[in-house]
């Protein structure tokens, strides 16, 4: 199972990263669970552009920077909003089909974008074209093959004379042979996605266990502004049904946030009302549902044509119909949930973590783009335009030895169990923390015993990494003491000129300071 480059993610990151690889070598690609199962597969708003007649890159650089809320770098953003455009003509080369006026692309407008800039597919189901025209460009490629495993599990490390550890592979999971195997390659690259399940409640599905920043963090890897969780304002919010993400583009098309009583309230709490930034609309939402006593705020679209609901929102429409919600009819019951992590592993522009060897690329990786809050549909994009950056940096590893001894790390795991982490989490460092809370977290997790895996299971990998990522966020909210982007603290309401700086720690730091403040590069 040896290859040049090791793919671990089969979303639009990783796939775009895959393609730019074959150029180089041999490249396998590796999915957790399925290779259809990703985040990407659920974006249903739309991808960010600067590619209409009254837009331009410099507007959508202004846009994403405001929204980071002073903690973007500068260089990151200009890659992505620069670079955007060809990459989205890359895709249509290859044929993705988005949605068109005529022989024009159609674009629309989500939350905090000064124009029309938000390309869409099928009405909703961007991500999954996406996806689907990536899958099939790379498997068009013979240099190109992919496997599905019950879970990756660690980075295969060896010691370097010059760089100290080095990646040179990664440890699977195989479920039904209840085997674990090691895979070696010259390069690895980290696209496993998000860590919604980290959270109680979220938008993501069942694989974003977090997966990527843990193997990271075990290898030694720093990891950047973790603290940063984007909590989408709007998750379907109905007994028994999941939850199930009401895109941003329904508040777009005119939806209205309305709370028990039918007021609509968001004018009271932001200039741009419906479409202010996410962090703004989910405190919002949670301030509604503490003043009337209701479990959730109603998502309202009456006053649009129900055919132009059901052709523009045919997957939304269709799900919410399933769960009992007719959305041409009725208001539909919402709720934020954790969506998306704006920190990750901490990267530059080319990919390139602090262990060498080892790229991220996409919702995993912390290149800074994002900041303190990501501006709506700036995701599929970063992770096209960086997956390419990525697979472009791997590839001068071409010529690297294939290591035949690489140390396989023990596998520990906690006794704590992950619903009991989850609604710690979601309680203590969720959309509003406090030094008490996050405290208390701390507590629970440092009170927790870690012992060897002598029988590995995919419950147990997803509960170790879910417990390790949860307390790395918990004790970087706990330093941050302002609130910023996704990021809040009730006895810290205001931003503080002292952490207008990334956050950044490692094993070796967590020992000592814990977090501390860097400017990148």
């Amino acid at each position: 199972m040896d290859c040049d480059f090791l793919v671990i993610g089969a979303g639009v990151a990783g796939l775009r990263a895959a393609i730019e690889l074959a150029k180089s070598g041999s490249v396998l690609v590796v999915a957790k669970d399925s290779l259809r199962e990703s985040s990407s597969e659920y974006a249903q708003g739309g991808i960010a552009v600067a590619l209409s007649d009254d837009d331009e890159v410099a507007l959508h650089e202004q846009d994403t920077l405001y929204a980071g809320d002073g903690l973007c770098d500068v260089a990151a953003v200009r890659t992505l909003v620069e670079e955007g455009p060809a990459a989205i003509q890359d895709l249509i080369d290859w044929g993705a089909e988005f949605d068109r006026e005529g022989q024009k692309l159609s674009f629309t407008r989500e939350g905090a974008h000064s124009r029309n800039r938000i390309l869409h597919a099928h009405g909703d189901s961007t991500g999954r074209e996406i996806a689907r025209t990536l899958y099939r460009k790379a498997a068009s490629l013979p240099a190109v093959r992919f496997e599905s495993y019950s879970a990756i599990t660690d980075i295969l490390l060896v010691d370097d004379s010059r760089t100290g550890s080095r990646a040179a592979g990664a440890v699977v999971f195989d479920e039904k042979g209840g085997t674990l195997r090691d895979l070696r390659a010259r390069a690895v690259l980290l696209a496993t996605g998000g860590l919604g399940r980290v959270f109680k409640e979220t938008t993501n599905p069942d694989v974003a266990t977090g997966d990527g920043v843990a193997m990271a963090w075990r290898a030694g890897a720093a990891i950047g502004n973790i603290e940063f969780v984007q909590f989408h304002p709007t998750a379907l919010h109905v007994e028994g049904a999941p939850r199930f993400l009401l895109s941003e583009a329904l508040r777009g098309e005119g939806a209205v946030l309305r709370n028990k009583n039918g007021e609509a309230f968001m004018e009271r709490y932001h200039l741009l009302k419906d479409l202010a930034p996410r962090d703004v609309v989910s405190r919002s939402i949670v301030s509604e549902m503490r003043q009337t006593g209701s479990p959730h705020v109603w998502l309202d679209l009456t006053s649009r044509d129900a055919g132009f609901i059901r052709n523009r929102f045919p997957r939304i429409y269709e799900t919410c119909l399933a769960y009992g919600v007719d959305i041409a009819r009725e208001a539909a019951p919402v709720h934020p949930a954790a969506h998306y992590a704006m920190g990750g592993v901490w990267s530059d522009l080319e990919g390139r973590s602090t262990v060498a060897g080892l790229y991220s690329a996409g919702e995993v990786a912390c290149t800074g783009v994002h900041g303190a809050n990501r501006l709506a549909s700036n995701s599929l994009l970063e992770a096209v335009v960086f997956g390419l950056r990525a697979g472009r940096a791997m590839s001068a590893h071409a010529n690297d030895r294939v290591e035949s001894e690489a140390m396989r790390p023990e596998m520990l795991v906690p006794d704590m169990q992950e619903t009991a982490i989850r609604g710690l989490t979601w309680e203590n460092c969720g959309i509003l923390r406090e030094r008490g809370g996050l405290e208390a977290v701390i507590r629970a997790f440092a009170r927790s015993e870690w012992r060897p895996a002598s029988d590995p299971s995919l419950a147990l990998i997803e509960r170790r990494n879910i417990h390790q990522v949860a307390e790395l966020i918990a004790k970087s909210a706990l330093w941050r003491e302002e609130s910023r982007g996704g990021h809040f603290r009730t006895d810290f309401p205001e931003k503080r000129r002292e952490f207008e700086r990334a956050s950044c720690v490692s094993r070796a730091s967590s020992a000592g300071t814990g977090p501390r403040a860097v400017e990148r590069a």
